[in-house]
């Protein structure tokens, strides 16, 4: 397990040296003997019932964007322990996980101990079996009055993350390895070219209706917004994103924190290609905001062919995922080189999967994106683990339950969890800590 100390005092000379005096180290089939083996979560996608959130009173209304509810989700609430035993049985050292604001702070102001009392028993939990907690602040739900007062559009949104982050960390910190303040905080920012006008529309139709039900102005999410709030949906979060690393560290200055980016793999294609404009637009501002901070999560999926025009489709005969997106592994390598080399700072893998429901592309998938991963790592950029979406099949947000992203399927009446032969394969690689 990586020491605190350590980490921040490698995090501040990786700061101090330039990015691109990384030292190539010399080849082992091994990672490097502290790496973090894990799986992610996110709480309002497995737990269930999150009554209080914001995305569940979007999900429960007509019109909806949401192809359906979250409903039971995988009851992970109550099924917390088992989820972690399934954790530790696959041999793996670390957990990322959530927890939820709108379960600790329900109403404004009112804090819940009971739900502190369960979060830390979770990261008690994983402590017990040997796995490192990697704790997400905010993984884009948020209390339904937080959201109902313009979320994080509204200028208290970053004194009230704060407050939360410290309420948080006062019951929670001691045990906790490291902090995600947010969780792709530039999800919407990818989005906009690649949804549809007309989604964007019933988006927008989803808040309004949103807000009259409440009664209120505006209503907004992280995640569920209008392309005209993206300007101060992202100004808020960045302001929130160093409030909340402000309170943290006022408690414990020396746990670790940062945030997760969601990052393809641009590449550029022809003259003239519009990657590096794209890669100011998409993360600009929140790669510069990183360097100031003790790592970042890297969440790749997918890479992108950037042309003077735009981007291209996937190659043809392309193996693809459930969306038509194109499935290339090494996209993970490329995207954490980018990420390290334009912050300085070392690298989680905090997310990386495929959703497919042939679950032979993601045993081949997650070898051979590991397999490139090292050789990042064996160019000396500094990784600290990877963390593979996800545990479980569970709500992919407004796509419901169709995507299939986990290395376990979930029986929607019974909830019992079933490894899929990737789990395997992963849960081998983590073991001998080599492909």
């Amino acid at each position: 397990m990586l020491d605190r100390r350590t980490l921040i005092a490698a995090g501040a000379a990786m700061i101090a040296a330039p990015a691109s005096a990384a030292r190539k180290v010399a080849a082992s089939p091994a990672f490097p003997k502290d790496f973090l083996w894990g799986v992610a979560t996110a709480p309002h996608q497995i737990e269930g019932n999150n009554i209080a959130s914001d995305l569940w009173f979007l999900e429960n209304q007509q019109p909806t964007i949401f192809a359906e509810s979250s409903r039971d989700a995988c009851n992970s609430f109550a099924l917390w322990e088992s989820d972690l035993d399934i954790v530790r049985n696959m041999g793996l050292n670390c957990y990322r996980f959530g927890i939820e604001w709108a379960r600790i702070e329900p109403e404004k102001g009112l804090f819940s101990q009971a739900m502190l009392n369960h979060y830390k028993a979770v990261i008690e939990g994983c402590r017990v079996r040997g796995l490192a907690p990697v704790v997400t602040m905010s993984h884009f739900t948020a209390p339904r009055w937080f959201s109902a007062q313009g979320g994080w559009t509204n200028p208290e949104s970053a004194d009230l993350f704060a407050r939360y982050c410290d309420r948080a960390m006062r019951a929670l910190g001691a045990g906790i390895h490291s902090v995600i303040t947010f969780n792709e905080p530039n999800i919407l920012l990818l989005l906009k070219p690649m949804l549809p006008p007309q989604m964007w529309e019933i988006q927008k139709l989803t808040l309004e209706t949103a807000a009259k039900r409440m009664g209120v102005q505006k209503f907004v999410s992280a995640n569920v917004a209008g392309v005209d709030d993206l300007p101060a949906l992202q100004k808020g979060l960045l302001a929130a994103h160093q409030a909340g690393k402000a309170a943290i560290k006022a408690v414990w200055p020396d746990l670790p924190v940062g945030f997760s980016l969601a990052m393809m793999d641009d590449q550029a294609v022809g003259k003239n290609s519009q990657r590096d404009a794209m890669r100011q637009e998409l993360y600009g501002a929140w790669l510069d905001v990183s360097k100031a901070d003790d790592f970042m999560g890297v969440q790749n999926y997918e890479r992108a062919l950037w042309t003077d025009k735009g981007r291209l489709p996937a190659p043809k005969g392309s193996i693809v995922n459930w969306g038509g997106t194109e499935v290339w592994a090494p996209s993970l390598a490329g995207a954490v080189r980018y990420a390290h080399e334009a912050t300085g700072v070392p690298i989680l893998v905090s997310e990386h999967g495929v959703g497919t429901t042939d679950d032979s592309i993601r045993q081949t998938f997650i070898p051979a994106a590991l397999a490139d991963l090292k050789k990042v790592i064996d160019d000396g950029v500094p990784v600290q683990g990877y963390c593979h979406w996800s545990l479980l099949d569970n709500f992919e947000w407004i796509f419901g339950y169709k995507p299939k992203f986990g290395l376990h399927s979930v029986d929607p009446v019974t909830f019992a969890r079933t490894a899929k032969p990737s789990a395997a394969v992963y849960g081998a690689i983590a073991r001998r800590n080599a492909v």
